[in-house]
């Protein structure tokens, strides 16, 4: 089934915010579906300092009282899910499935051929507002992201079964979860990004109704655009990464620094992108 693009991006005037109410209202027509993985929806930023929380919309810094950090943006979880929740008219749930916690999720639960791509290692730290910054242990962390020619899992043969770059790991003491994936694919109307939701453990993933945050990750332009530029398997990304920008994408138009992961590595060895986040709890 081929994939449900994104509309064009709004102007940065408009807020995450105001193209949910705007997308809502045409609802009534079907032009959701259209979205594609685009019209998240931007909570307040909250910072700690301390014990303290103000707004802000920085990313968090040491200070002499205590450690600063900022909740991650809430995002749209896009049209393919397949979280238990309702998208694309469909109700798929991978989180169910038996193996769907995993740190190497390029093949489908018990397959062998793994999606094709540039190896990419995927860290996250996840870490507290309220508790001046602490690593959360034991929460789990749902990933999931295209293919490298840009189609999702799941929906694009409508199978379950079909569940490749879909995973979910437990936080260890540092806060910490590692994927073994690929670079995803650059389809039309949105930058390169990945998808993931937070839950309290992996006893309530199994669910979105569970979930405490829902955002997606952004890559460096520079880095991405030398990966698409080295590798034929992502032939049909370099001109759709070149048709848009993070300025002019509707999701990171309005902001993605707390969103932007650090990328190190090379083409015959692979790529590592880290990123700290952070929720309030």
């Amino acid at each position: 089934m081929p994939e449900t693009r994104p509309l064009p991006a709004l102007p940065r005037a408009f807020s995450r915010r105001h193209t949910l109410e705007t997308l809502g209202a045409l609802g009534a027509l079907g032009s959701l579906a259209l979205l594609g993985c685009g019209g998240g929806e931007d909570d307040a930023t909250g910072t700690t300092t301390g014990s303290s929380t103000s707004g802000s919309s920085g990313s968090g810094t040491a200070t002499e009282t205590g450690a600063s950090c900022s909740v991650v943006p809430e995002e749209t979880a896009g049209p393919y899910p397949a979280d238990g929740s309702t998208a694309s008219s469909r109700t798929y749930n991978v989180l169910a499935l038996a193996g769907i916690v995993r740190s190497d999720i390029r093949t489908s639960i018990g397959a062998t051929a793994q999606a094709l791509g540039v190896p990419l290692a995927v860290e996250i730290t996840l870490t507290s507002t309220t508790q001046d910054c602490a690593a959360l242990e034991g929460y789990a962390i749902y990933l999931w992201h295209c293919t490298a020619d840009g189609n999702y899992s799941v929906y694009t043969t409508q199978s379950v079964n079909d569940n490749q770059l879909r995973g979910v790991q437990a936080t260890d003491a540092n806060g910490k979860v590692s994927f073994t994936t690929i670079v995803p694919g650059c389809y039309s109307g949105r930058v390169p990004h990945m998808h993931l939701e937070v839950y309290r453990s992996l006893a309530t993933a199994t669910a979105a109704a569970n979930k405490l945050r829902t955002t997606q990750l952004a890559f460096p332009p520079e880095t991405m655009a030398t990966i698409y530029n080295s590798s034929g398997l992502y032939s049909a990304s370099i001109r759709n990464f070149n048709s848009i920008s993070l300025a002019s994408d509707n999701i990171f138009s309005d902001g993605y620094d707390l969103e932007m992961t650090t990328m190190s590595g090379n083409a015959t060895d692979g790529y590592t992108a880290a990123i700290t986040i952070s929720i309030a709890t």
